[in-house]
């Protein structure tokens, strides 16, 4: 059953949080008052040294609070806002899925129908503009021809997360291999989604900026939010801060990429989130199917070394990957997640369907994954996410 929960207008958080009677009722039904969660908060991005920092929690129709904290530009001492224009980094991966999932829901794509049977021509063929994009390398090995819409969505292609990235280093001449049988175990990889976006374009003939804006974009009224960078961006956009305090130039990238290219502010994205808790655009088999855990993660870590290393260590908390989303249990029924990382940028959002609540943690410092643990139990209760498997570690530790 859904909990009424307590509700704060958006216009008041944003105004001012110095009040007395309102609390944040947690997933396992504690509350914690919002100046004492608004003080916390301060004092974990301060004690870590997070540079910019924004937290929502929110119910399916509800903002229950927004803060920013930090700085938009260290550099140039500016206050960071909820309103401004961040680099999203993976958490364009489940928007991307859901866009896949209006697909299947409307017949147009099968999730276990071979990609390659979707295309005019072998997918070796197809001309790339650089040749870190291309599949030429798959020619010779055959296991391609099995890969599905399924296996891309839930990290079980057997690709690596990039083909440019190897144990010496980088090096964008590196040949893209299946390293794992496919649909055999979890194994992150942002090339299985560039993949399926590459079929998913040829599918609907359509570029992935366009298929965003008619899916998600303007239904979510999501206005700055775009995988291309936009002009708009150019007034209102934070920076990437690294270490103690370095600023990070921003890219614009003018090439949409599914797996990574989307730029949104957290006031956008947490409408995402929204959409997702109240099941909006889908039928309710569709979301069935996007948030139905598609295999167990037996690996120690998410990346790195450990990323190939099985374990039993969450399996207490059933830890597994659905479709674009991961998910695992807790006493209080499943959360269902997503992290974004790359320098400068750390991201994590969680939600409770059964119990229509989430948190959408958006960061603009290399820090903030070291907080990411205390946020979510201090926050909404939750002692269950799996910060070891994500590399989590407290800044204290």
């Amino acid at each position: 059953m859904v909990r009424t929960r307590y509700f704060i207008s958006f216009l008041f958080l944003v105004t001012s949080l110095n009040i007395d009677a309102q609390s944040i009722q947690r997933i396992d039904d504690s509350v914690i008052p919002i100046p004492v969660l608004d003080d916390k908060i301060m004092h974990l991005k301060n004690a870590a040294n997070v540079h910019g920092l924004t937290i929502a929690i929110v119910t399916k129709d509800s903002v229950l609070f927004h803060k920013a904290y930090g700085s938009r530009n260290l550099k140039d001492k500016q206050e960071l806002k909820t309103s401004h224009n961040f680099y999203a980094a993976s958490l364009s991966k489940p928007l991307f899925a859901f866009i896949v999932m209006k697909l299947v829901d409307a017949e147009k794509i099968d999730l276990d129908k071979p990609l390659v049977e979707y295309l005019d021509n072998p997918l070796y063929s197809y001309e790339f503009t650089h040749g870190y994009e291309g599949f030429k390398d798959l020619e010779t090995d055959k296991r391609y021809e099995k890969i599905t819409a399924r296996m891309c969505l839930s990290h079980t292609t057997g690709f690596p997360n990039w083909r440019y990235i190897t144990k010496s280093g980088i090096d964008m001449e590196n040949p893209l291999e299946i390293e794992l049988e496919p649909g055999t175990f979890y194994s992150y990889s942002g090339e299985g989604i560039q993949l399926l976006q590459f079929v998913v374009e040829q599918i609907t003939k359509t570029n992935l900026e366009q298929l965003a804006e008619k899916y998600v974009f303007k239904p979510f009224k999501m206005d700055m939010t775009s995988f291309l960078w936009q002009e708009r961006f150019d007034m209102n956009y934070a920076v990437g801060h690294y270490k103690k305090r370095k600023t990070l130039k921003r890219i614009k990238r003018n090439q949409e990429y599914a797996a990574g290219s989307m730029d949104t502010t957290p006031e956008d994205y947490t409408k995402f989130i929204q959409a997702m808790l109240a099941q909006k655009g889908m039928s309710k088999e569709t979301y069935e199917e996007f948030f139905k855990p598609q295999i167990r993660i037996e690996s120690k870590q998410q990346f790195g070394k450990n990323r190939l290393i099985k374990t039993t260590e969450n399996n207490n908390i059933e830890l597994s990957y659905a479709l674009g989303f991961g998910t695992y249990k807790t006493p209080f029924g499943k959360a269902v997640f997503k992290e974004g990382h790359i320098q400068g940028w750390e991201h994590y959002t969680v939600f409770y369907p059964s119990q229509n609540l989430g948190i959408i943690i958006m960061s603009n410092s290399s820090n903030a994954e070291s907080i990411f643990k205390e946020l979510l139990e201090v926050a909404i209760g939750d002692t269950w996410m799996p910060w070891y498997w994500e590399n989590f570690v407290p800044y204290d530790k």
